[in-house]
């Protein structure tokens, strides 16, 4: 037997029997040229019709899932002799071709298989595993392989792992073979819902909870729904990535130049004035404020849209920034 890539035809004893005229034995075997073959061995009847009582005689090992073999005519002339197979050549072009259907061993099978193991190490159970340069080998197509990974060496602050991966089954020899590649673990964020502009405040349909990359986390980001409701981007941000805390601010109730009323509450009694805000500033937050009258500058906290709270200590400072 040898491999072969290609396939050249031959006649059949029948076919070139009856084309002579001559009678054709009853019982006489006939060269089965093409054979698909559901195990790992070869037998007998694997190369001939009516191989008679040794048909179910173990040759030797098959082809490879997916591969072929071809047993050219003086080997199949000796094999017939040696179990009284009554058959000969009829021409040296007489061969058989033995296939072993096959197919690709999953990827996510391997997949699976990796991330169980890179697991045990640590690793979160929905981790986001890449192979690099994989191929899946030929199982053969009747069989359930199991991938199974040992000799683990993982780098968890690179991200990268390789491993010995053995794929076994009933019906098929083991296959060895190395596998590489890199792992990124993962977290639950808030993380955009969709393209937000600069300046957007955000409701609960602008944000959900999901798995990200521990790659795309960068500085300290927001980890809960609850901190980031009713607050106000300082950059636009890409849908699904996570929400940094220095990127959100809680939004501005007072713009730079806006026209504010100033509330004075001192002894019982709440005093009210206009004035202008020298600075954009949000609730809770301390802002300086114009008397467009005295040209003096006070200190006071944002309590609502375009309302400032003057403490009764403040003390007005000459004006000390000109307003556009």
């Amino acid at each position: 037997m040898r491999n072969s890539p290609y396939l050249r035809g031959s006649l059949a004893i029948p076919a070139l029997l009856a084309l002579l005229g001559m009678p054709m034995q009853p019982d006489a075997a006939t060269l089965r040229t093409m054979t698909t073959l559901h195990a790992s061995t070869v037998r007998l009847s694997d190369l001939f019709d009516n191989a008679g009582e040794k048909a179910d005689v173990v040759l030797g090992p098959g082809p490879a899932a997916g591969a072929r073999i071809v047993v050219e005519a003086p080997q199949l002339a000796a094999i017939a002799r040696q179990f009284r197979v009554d058959w000969r050549p009829v021409s040296s072009a007489d061969r058989a071709v033995l296939e072993r259907s096959g197919k690709p061993l999953k990827r996510d099978d391997v997949l699976t298989a990796v991330r169980s193991a890179l697991v045990a190490r640590g690793v979160s159970d929905d981790c986001d595993v890449e192979l690099t340069e994989f191929m899946g080998p030929q199982v053969p197509f009747e069989s359930q392989p199991l991938p199974v990974v040992s000799d683990l060496d993982f780098d968890a602050s690179a991200g990268r792992f390789a491993a010995m991966l053995s794929i076994a089954g009933a019906g098929m020899e083991p296959i060895h073979l190395r596998v590489s590649g890199k792992v990124d673990d993962t977290m639950e964020l808030p993380v955009a819902t969709s393209r937000l502009p600069a300046g957007a405040v955000l409701s609960q349909d602008d944000v959900r909870m999901a798995r990200v990359r521990v790659s795309y986390v960068h500085g300290e980001v927001v980890r809960r729904l609850s901190d980031v409701i009713g607050l106000q981007l300082k950059h636009q941000v890409a849908p699904g990535l996570p929400l940094v805390r220095s990127d959100l601010s809680r939004p501005s109730l007072v713009l730079k130049g806006a026209r504010v009323l100033m509330q004075l509450d001192i002894g019982g009694i709440s005093l009210t004035a206009q004035g202008q805000a020298m600075e954009a500033g949000a609730v809770g937050e301390r802002i300086r404020v114009l008397n467009p009258v005295s040209r003096a500058v006070v200190e006071g906290e944002v309590i609502g849209p375009d309302r400032i709270r003057v403490a009764p200590n403040s003390m007005p400072r000459p004006t000390e920034v000109s307003m556009p």
